[in-house]
């Protein structure tokens, strides 16, 4: 096509009509290699053949100018051509603007009201529950007063997170008690606010620094007179903090604040402080930190952390450890690299070093007594050769422990040997799936950022959806070692996990997408377990997911799980250490260190010359799954190109691509699902039994916020409330607590 485009130009300028009909004979040929190629997909299509259509329309209205200018006399074929072009030309133009789902909905589940005395009556835990389900059982908002919601109130912080991609981000999902909404920046201030009008009641400020990666996912709670009447065993609630919160900070604390005032439980460690640095050895700033909110398990908090990834081995421990919530005593601790080490270690001696370590948010089952927390992999990510026998087992793994003990009952293990950072990033959903004999079965649902979902029995850590190992592919880097097989959850949906080919590469032009194959062309690529290596690999998905840490939501009426993955291939290879420049960091992309071993690593996210995705869109859904089935329902694109577009520039168009998305969803009773973690402003509304857009708000700016839903004790509204501190991937930064609720 580019010879034809220049032959046939040049025969243009001179005139020659010849140059025109050169150029639609090789249109036509273009438009059928582009179906071979690509089939009827949509999108491909336009990369492929758009641009060319355009200046097809252009040439063919030329055409009877030409043949002038050569003396024959022109027909009026060249202008019905271009009427035909023009119309199909706007008519691609317009469908750029239609929302197309990826699976349509074959059924839609009937909407089951509230029953009364079953309504929801706070949200007390950063996934609602400790089962991290996300789902409220209210209805006053519904599917058909939606279209009325708007702004009841909104608070301004004062806190805007500034980021450089590893920098502050507001990823919070905000609690409310009673009339009180509890809220944290990315900074760490907790803000208490009125329900009804966002009036600011009290603040704390823990003044804490962490040089990157700050964030405040979530608060624990704890209600100490609510924890005494559902308890066998008689405690006495303490004189003061009986509600109390907790407070991760991006320095290492964990802080007890009374609910009431916001000032530190003195009872609970040290003036209200338990210090996490302790017994860890030596941590560097911003080498280990809290990222994710507490989870509080009965009577205690439970924490790990967030280590720094690639900078080196022998980094931070990754113990997970449960302090008692009223006194902040060690009550036990689990050190993957030593199973004898059950509280404190050793005088002397610290928790082992290096191991894989729980980042995410966990799940707690009151009934079954089990805290079930999704680990990471020993540092570094992309090269494993040091790793010891226990980091091997515990990594990438969903482990459960005893509340009590913190003794290990069972472990499930997603990938082995893991040299990809396809660590466990989302809390396990707990939920009760029904049997074939008028029972449940007790299930756990554990998202990957490889696409692959497994389902479990939470009790046991058997498979209930099959899981096959297979054989995968095996690398050859010196020192290194790989594992045969992968496990695969074949009776569960995979999720944007495909192993791609040329034909799947994209760009917003031919010319972009022409880039992309050649880049393409020059990586090896064999599956979503493609090794790193010396020469240029191409992980998808990348280490970004697939899915993260928003997790999942559900609603148990319909048993429909919602699931939103982002899809972003990672480009990389391995460079020998002489070979490391000293400008080398672990911080997003680019050149990262990992010292300690023979090679550093090269990451690259693996975008276009333009900044696009280099893979077909979309590059973000939302599906949903029934959990009874295993069945895909529904998937739908998410995000617009609204506020973002090739080289960072806007396009202010909402052409529904499907952008990547990153944050967690919201089911209601009512049959909604909310959900605003995309890369344009919006807070959108799906319908849980179809995935239609029924409704969306326009925000100030992005939001990662967890949206979150209660009904107010004093005034009966229902409001959805979320945070918007900016979109992952856009300069712009906000502090808003926004509130919506229908008119008065």
């Amino acid at each position: 096509m580019g010879l034809a485009m220049l032959v046939s130009g040049v025969l243009i300028a001179r005139g020659n009509p010849r140059g025109a009909r050169l150029y639609g004979v090789a249109l036509v040929l273009t438009a059928i290699w582009a179906v071979w190629d690509a089939g009827l997909e949509y999108w491909p299509l336009v990369s492929r053949v758009l641009a060319f259509a355009v200046i097809g329309l252009v040439v063919a209205l030329v055409y009877p100018s030409l043949m002038r200018a050569s003396g024959a006399r022109p027909g009026r074929a060249a202008h019905g051509l271009a009427g035909l072009l023009g119309v199909g030309v706007v008519a691609t133009l317009a469908y750029m603007f239609v929302p197309t789902h990826m699976v349509k909905a074959d059924k839609v589940p009937a909407i089951q009201p509230v029953a009364p005395g079953t309504e929801q009556k706070d949200w007390a835990h950063w996934g609602n529950t400790t089962a991290g389900n996300r789902f409220a059982a209210l209805d006053q908002i519904n599917k058909g007063n939606i279209g009325q919601l708007q702004v009841a109130w909104t608070f301004r912080t004062g806190d805007l997170p500034e980021s450089n991609g590893a920098g502050a981000e507001d990823q919070n999902t905000p609690l409310q008690i009673g009339d009180t909404v509890y809220t944290c920046t990315a900074y760490g201030k907790v803000f208490a606010l009125d329900a009804d009008t966002g009036a600011e009641r009290w603040k704390f400020d823990p003044q804490g620094y962490a040089p990157n990666w700050q964030r405040c996912r979530g608060l624990g709670y704890f209600d100490a007179s609510a924890a005494a009447a559902t308890s066998s065993a008689p405690a006495a609630a303490p004189a003061a903090c009986t509600k109390r919160l907790f407070l991760p900070t991006g320095d290492a604390r964990l802080i007890a604040l009374d609910a009431e005032t916001g000032k530190p439980c003195a009872d609970f460690g040290h003036q209200g402080t338990v210090d996490l640095k302790t017994d860890m050895g030596e941590i560097k700033p911003g080498y280990y930190q809290q990222t994710s909110t507490p989870l509080v398990a009965g009577t205690v908090v439970i924490v790990g952390g967030r280590v720094a990834d690639n900078f080196s081995t022998g980094e931070p421990p990754g113990v997970v450890r449960a302090f008692d919530v009223r006194s902040g005593e060690l009550m036990w601790a689990w050190d993957p690299g030593n199973p004898a080490t059950t509280k404190r270690p050793p005088a002397g001696e610290t928790y082992t070093r290096g191991t894989p370590n729980v980042w995410s948010a966990m799940s707690y089952d009151a009934k079954l007594g089990l805290v079930y927390l999704p680990t990471g992999n020993a540092t570094p990510d992309f090269f494993g050769g040091q790793r010891s026998e226990f980091d091997d087992k515990w990594s990438s793994s969903v482990v459960a422990l005893d509340v009590k003990t913190g003794q290990v009952r069972w472990h499930f293990q997603t990938t082995h040997h893991d040299l990809w950072d396809f660590d466990l990033p989302a809390q396990p959903l707990l939920y009760d799936i029904p049997d074939d004999k008028g029972g449940v079965q007790p299930a756990l649902a554990q998202v990957t950022k490889q696409g692959e979902i497994f389902l479990l029995n939470r009790e046991t850590g058997q498979p209930i959806a099959r899981v096959e190992e297979r054989p995968v592919p095996q690398g050859n880097v010196p020192g290194e070692r790989y594992s045969p097989t992968q496990p695969f959850s074949v009776e569960m949906p995979s999720i944007g996990n495909q192993t791609l080919t040329e034909s799947d590469m994209w760009g917003a032009t031919p010319f972009d997408q022409l880039l992309c194959r050649i880049q393409f062309k020059g990586m090896r690529h064999e599956g979503v377990y493609t090794p790193p290596g010396l020469d240029h690999a191409l992980q998808f998905p990348g280490s970004l997911g697939g899915m993260n840490w928003g997790s999942v939501s559900v609603d148990p009426t319909s048993h429909y799980m919602f699931v939103n993955d982002m899809r972003l291939g990672l480009a990389n290879y391995m460079i020998p250490r002489d070979q490391i420049g000293a400008g080398a960091s672990g911080i997003e992309m680019g050149v990262v260190p990992q010292d300690g071993t023979p090679f550093g690593a090269m990451r690259q996210r693996f975008l276009s010359a333009v900044g696009i995705p280099c893979q077909k869109p979309p590059f973000g859904t939302m599906s949903a799954i029934d959990l009874k089935t295993r069945k895909l329902m529904w998937q739908v694109p998410v995000g617009t190109v609204q506020d973002t577009g090739p080289l960072g520039i806007r396009m202010h168009l909402p052409i529904p691509i499907g952008m990547p998305t990153l944050g967690a969803s919201l089911a209601t009773q009512s049959g909604l699902l909310f959900f605003a973690g995309t890369q344009d402003f919006y807070l959108r509304a799906f319908d849980t039994g179809n995935g239609n857009e029924i409704w969306k708000a326009r925000l100030p700016v992005g939001s990662q916020s967890g949206p979150m839903t209660y009904v107010s004790p004093k005034t009966g509204r229902q409001y959805i409330l979320l945070t918007a501190g900016g979109a992952r991937q856009s300069p712009d930064r906000g502090d808003y607590v926004i509130a919506y609720a229908l008119p008065k």
